[in-house]
């Protein structure tokens, strides 16, 4: 499958969204070594630029919510595929997500923290969709820029497994 696609934030762009977000993250979290929850797949590429730009002391673990799948509409809930490594009691953690879009991935993932018993849980995302409702969504603390409807895709989001290796963030055609 070859789609169309149109650049929607290049490189350069997101090279400041991150680094912005890095020194709001640093102001808060300089000393206190949080543990940054990066939910995979399409957090990956943001998660290593990030952790390299927030330049403190801190820790790194993994989670995969499914709520797409290979399919091109959400699940109504998201199934954890991995859960986290380390012990997240009495830690200050951030999940770092690459976009929020109904909020429900994110409002489950919040809630399943929270039973871990963690000092703090802030969300940071890349992305988070323009919409007027959300469902029951956390709050989120780390807001890189927001972006219209649309399937986004580059930058470790993917259509189909397809397209995580682009620099830029793309919308893909509909038409797909």
């Amino acid at each position: 499958m070859t789609g169309s696609l149109k650049l929607i934030i290049p490189p350069e762009e997101i090279h400041i969204i991150v680094s912005r977000l890095a020194k709001d993250i640093r102001a808060e979290y300089g000393a206190k070594n949080p543990v940054f929850v990066s939910v995979m797949k399409g957090a990956l590429v943001f998660t290593a630029d990030l952790i390299r730009a927030v330049k403190v002391p801190l820790e790194v673990d993994f989670v995969q919510m499914s709520s797409y799948g290979k399919s091109t509409m959400p699940a109504k809930e998201p199934v954890m595929t991995m859960d986290a490594s380390l012990d997240l009691a009495d830690r200050h953690i951030i999940v770092v997500e690459a976009m929020i879009d109904r909020g429900v991935t994110i409002s489950a993932l919040v809630r399943y923290l929270a039973q871990k018993g963690p000092a703090s849980i802030r969300v940071c995302t890349l992305l988070l969709r323009n919409r007027r409702s959300f469902t029951s969504l956390p709050e989120i603390d780390f807001v890189g820029t927001h972006v219209s409807d649309g399937f986004v895709v580059g930058y470790g989001l993917d259509y189909k497994e397809r397209y995580r290796h682009l620099p830029g963030l793309y919308m893909l055609d509909a038409a797909q």
